[in-house]
């Protein structure tokens, strides 16, 4: 039968609660750049104290931030890359799961930062080398790209000294070829297939005067510390790494969890400066690395588990995500059309996890719309439950 679906991009009247849609995600998978963070002050603390001991004092520090399925870690972890994204003196990189191994996490580092953000990076540099060897000044990765283009700098003048500059500062000649490769049209894409270590073939390699492949966790650490170091060279306070789902290494087989923890190891034990690491990570996953993998876990030292939200947690959560749509002469209006017992028995019912919570609350504010419900009561979330 043809209208056995009504399918229609009608919006719904959200303007009885004084809202101009419905705030609550309808798939609670966390944004991006999250810009509401719930509660949990203990959780807020210690990773304030954790990044701002690294931005005031260089000293390389880090975090594990578990928590169970559902109550935030990713959350927590995004919101805190978004509110170091804004800072111009540090790089930020976050990883979705730490996959087969330290070289996937090096990966996806880089590929967080983008093409874009790396070649920017080796404008940096050149900017930096074009001020100390010629008489041009320029100030930006932008003014020194203007520069290059229009001719008044030759690549040929400043690429040598860049590279052997920065073979200086990252003890690794290929890794300061392949970052100044990234300036020329030609070869950019292989410099950056091999700087992703994506892998590229040895002719490629043999065009930039690459000798080496990042093909193992071993290069994998030996590149990101390279990474690290020309960014430090450039005034760079450090490095923020955020690896969600680190409970994934668990799937690995016994050799490779130890292989990919001792590759971490070695990466803290080579970055005592600019380096700061926040995992999240289930807690029986973590209990378990504690308890086998001591020199790993003795690196990181600091623990925060989030809990599940109590009742005063979902009261601001909600009244936070409601204001978002607010009309705006009525933000600030409390829980609205909520009341709190109603609120008490989602919380109740989700066992206090937030995604839970915040999936419940959209699917019943859409039925109070759809039902005309001046309140959202106690019996009214029952019966939709």
């Amino acid at each position: 039968m043809s209208d056995a679906f009504t399918i229609t991009d009608e919006k719904q009247d959200y303007s009885q609660y004084n809202l101009e849609a419905n705030p609550f995600p309808y798939s609670p998978v966390p944004a991006e750049d999250p810009d509401i963070y719930c509660g949990q002050p203990h959780v807020s603390e210690k990773i304030s104290s954790t990044v701002s001991s690294m931005l005031s004092t260089g000293k390389s520090k880090h975090l594990v931030v578990t928590g169970k399925y559902g109550n935030g870690k990713s959350h927590t972890l995004k919101y805190t890359r978004s509110l170091l994204r804004d800072r111009d003196d540090v790089i930020v990189g976050y990883v979705a799961q730490p996959g087969e191994g330290f070289l996937d996490i090096y990966h996806e580092f880089v590929y967080d930062l983008g093409f874009n953000g790396v070649q920017e990076i080796a404008y940096e540099y050149l900017a930096s080398v074009t001020r100390d060897i010629t008489d041009y000044n320029p100030v930006s990765p932008s003014a020194v790209e203007s520069l290059i283009d229009e001719g008044d700098v030759l690549l040929s003048e400043i690429v040598p000294e860049a590279i052997r500059r920065l073979s200086d500062v990252t003890k690794f000649a290929d890794f300061a070829r392949a970052i100044i490769h990234m300036v020329y049209e030609d070869t950019n894409l292989y410099a950056w297939q091999w700087i992703t270590a994506e892998g590229i073939r040895y002719e490629q390699r043999k065009e930039m005067e690459i000798h080496s492949a990042l093909d193992d966790d071993t290069m994998g650490v030996r590149a990101f510390t390279a990474f690290k170091n020309l960014l430090l060279d450039l005034g760079y306070t450090g490095v923020f790494v955020f690896v969600d789902e680190f409970e994934s290494i668990a799937r690995l087989s016994p050799k490779d969890e130890q292989a990919t923890l001792n590759s971490i190891r070695h990466l803290m034990d080579q970055n005592s400066n600019g380096l700061c690491m926040l995992f999240g990570c289930a807690p029986e996953v973590w209990q378990d690395v504690m308890s086998e993998y001591h020199a790993f876990s003795e690196r990181i030292g600091q623990e925060v588990a989030l809990r599940p939200l109590t009742a005063e947690n979902l009261y601001d959560l909600t009244n936070d995500y409601l204001d978002r749509e607010r009309a705006t002469d009525t933000q600030g209006s409390d829980i609205q059309p909520f009341t709190q017992d109603s609120l008490d028995l989602i919380l109740q019912r989700s066992q206090g996890n937030i995604r839970q919570v915040l999936s419940t609350c959209s699917r019943i504010l859409d039925a109070a719309v759809e039902e005309g419900q001046p309140e959202i009561t106690t019996d009214f979330v029952q019966e939709n439950l």
